[in-house]
């Protein structure tokens, strides 16, 4: 008999991916705890992220540097995406938007609209047992409440919530057909210039869902921006030793030998019709993408003699500047 059609060994197969996705879940704890760390220390500023975290933890100095150097980046990316010159062919400026895939319990939003950065349309999508503790925060908190608007609508049962600039909704983003159902019901528009977030995602979805995506968001977007950060180099030890720490929670890194390298991330773009992916690791990204000023700030906050454990950190951001990528 083909293994693949053994039922017992596809039920088994069902209930290990339904194991890994509220493992995966989890993972939210752990990464507001991390940047409320980062800003107890003074690397960044966030007047939200303490709402979402229940224990506060102190985090070493390698794991704020880390984090902040994933934060800098794509706040800096995202703020030279709203800050572009983009116009929208009758003479005006063009609506721009941000699609945030798995969000979790990610604040950017709020901090946006706490500094008048705010996007058009702000839309998060993560599994409905997310949304739902997410939406219930916004709830009963007032300064999230004010800011996703007085008028806007919380459903703690169905984990939505509707403001005229923010969308935070339930979806499995394997689901390409529910997927398109889902940002319709936001009010995307795929004609607008769109930034898409997925941090610590793709990389937990089996190769061919990953691929879907991907190739979703291309032939959706006419023009789009797509921030991927996640794990790479499987096989060093480093890798290894990651691997195991993250199976021992029940967190499986299903699409890591799909795309172990920078270049295989690159690929998996480009196959999928994106026009340019650049894909840095984040000891180059902290080195010559963050501003000098900016770093000689945050390594005056705490003592640091983790340099070589820092070098051999092996974290992809990949990202795709604004104004080389057209999604067709």
């Amino acid at each position: 008999m083909n293994p693949e059609s053994n039922p017992l060994k596809m039920a088994a197969n069902m209930a290990d991916a339904r194991s890994n996705t509220v493992a995966v879940q989890a993972t939210n704890d752990d990464a507001s705890a991390s940047k409320l760390s980062c800003v107890k220390k003074g690397y960044m500023r966030d007047d939200y992220v303490h709402f979402f975290v229940r224990r506060p933890v102190r985090r070493s100095p390698i794991i704020n540097r880390g984090y902040y150097a994933r934060f800098a980046a794509v706040r800096q990316l995202l703020d030279q995406f709203l800050n572009s010159d983009t116009h929208d062919g009758q003479g005006g400026h063009a609506k721009k938007q941000v699609l945030s895939l798995g969000a979790g319990f990610d604040t950017t939003f709020f901090q946006l609209q706490e500094e008048g950065k705010s996007p058009h349309l702000y839309v998060e999508l993560d599994f409905k047992e997310v949304t739902s503790k997410k939406a219930a925060l916004i709830e009963i908190h007032e300064e999230m409440r004010e800011k996703v608007g007085v008028a806007a609508s919380i459903s703690t049962d169905t984990g939505e919530v509707h403001g005229d600039h923010y969308k935070l909704l339930p979806v499995d983003l394997r689901d390409i057909q529910n997927l398109n159902e889902t940002i319709a019901l936001a009010n995307l528009d795929p004609s607008l210039p769109t930034f898409i977030i997925a941090e610590c995602v793709l990389i937990y979805l089996d190769p061919e869902s990953s691929r879907s995506i991907v190739g979703w968001a291309s032939n959706t977007f006419s023009t789009a921006v797509f921030f991927l950060y996640e794990q790479i180099h499987p096989d060093d030890a480093f890798g290894e030793q990651m691997i195991r720490n993250l199976e021992s929670r029940g967190c499986g890194l299903l699409g890591i030998h799909a795309t172990p390298t920078l270049e295989a991330k690159e690929r998996l773009f480009l196959d999928q019709g994106w026009q340019r992916a650049v894909a840095w690791n984040m000891l180059r990204i902290y080195t010559e993408f963050i501003d000098r000023h900016e770093r000689s700030r945050i390594e005056r906050l705490e003592l640091f003699d983790e340099f070589e454990e820092w070098n051999t950190i092996v974290w992809l951001m990949l990202s795709m500047m604004p104004w080389y990528i057209l999604a067709s």
